[in-house]
């Protein structure tokens, strides 16, 4: 009788192992590509401390960027598997370079910045002017100096990496510059004279400014499961962040970002920040897709896009309104 329940025993042992075995093959694991700010680690941050990710069978390991051009680059390369991207690298989406399946939020984040000679953006005339090419900075530059009546020609534009973009402004190497925040919040608090010429609420009429979670179409389209689970976890969190949970989301970001939690904290009042019962509801009724639609008129306005492309070919709606469910 001993013997038998010795068997017994060891056979329940075996099938004890296997399952777990079996638990830990089935986790997901994600490289996610992020940039160093509140706007980028809100959602996914929260996710993480929540435990959102967990529930999910998810582990993240996190990868810092500079943009989001170099966050696309890096996924081409199959370095990351997900990326976050602000309102100026959606371009390269229109193009093909990334499919969209998350809305982040809406953004007021980026800035055109003038120092204590530059007072209206007419002001940027004969200046020199920071900006990063191939993101939300050049665009908003570039819309800030139509206003203005002004072209590119008439500034001395210095093209630089945006972690440069703020030393250089601080140290009166710039007249002005064009940044997002942090960047823009710092320069605004430590420049003395320093004045905001121009933020994406300027351009509200014509234009939207978004941020988004995207992958490369080749991961789409082998990765549809993992890509709608890492969505619903995420949604979980921008549910609980949004809802006035800010300073404990700072203090996520700051952890992050090694940065003072007060940097991180300054940075809310930058976005709409969207709950992922929002996003869900949005692109069911068409919401969403017109935000993409109102953004590409945008870019095809200032010539950043040449030829008009349906959103369906490169948001993914579906995933959107799946993860909502």
């Amino acid at each position: 009788m001993k013997k038998i329940f010795a068997l017994i025993l060891s056979v329940v042992m075996v099938l004890s192992l296997v399952a777990c075995g079996k638990k830990d093959d089935d986790k997901i694991t994600l490289n996610i590509g992020y940039m160093p700010n509140y706007g980028s680690l809100w959602a996914v941050t929260t996710a993480i401390e929540k435990g959102y990710f967990e529930e999910a069978g998810i582990e993240v390991v996190l990868w810092e960027f500079a943009d989001g051009p170099t966050i696309i680059n890096a996924m081409e390369s199959e370095k990351i598997d997900i990326g976050y991207i602000g309102h100026g690298a959606h371009k390269l989406c229109i193009q093909g370079k990334a499919k969209i399946f998350a809305l982040s939020h809406i953004s007021n984040g980026d800035a055109v910045i003038g120092g204590p000679n530059v007072k209206a953006l007419e002001d940027l005339k004969g200046k020199t002017v920071g900006y990063s090419a191939g993101t939300s900075s050049e665009d908003v530059l570039k819309k800030a100096l139509a206003k203005a009546g002004l072209t590119w020609d008439d500034i001395t534009a210095m093209e630089m990496g945006a972690e440069n973009l703020t030393t250089a402004m601080l140290s009166g190497s710039l007249d002005a510059c064009a940044c997002w925040s942090p960047n823009s919040l710092k320069i605004m608090d430590e420049l003395k004279g320093a004045t905001k010429l121009a933020d994406n609420m300027m351009f509200a009429e014509d234009s939207v400014s978004l941020a988004s979670w995207i992958v490369t179409s080749k991961y789409a389209e082998n990765n549809a499961d993992k890509i709608l689970t890492f969505t619903k976890a995420l949604y979980k969190a921008m549910d609980y962040a949004a809802d006035g949970n800010y300073d404990e989301v700072a203090g996520y970001v700051a952890n992050q970002t090694k940065t003072d939690k007060a940097v991180a904290y300054a940075e809310r009042g930058v976005a709409d920040w969207l709950t992922g019962k929002e996003v869900a509801a949005g692109a069911a009724d068409g919401t969403v897709e017109a935000y993409y639609k109102t953004q590409q008129k945008g870019f095809l306005a200032s010539g950043a896009v040449t030829a008009e492309v349906p959103v369906a070919d490169y948001v993914m709606l579906q995933n959107m309104i799946d993860a909502g469910k």
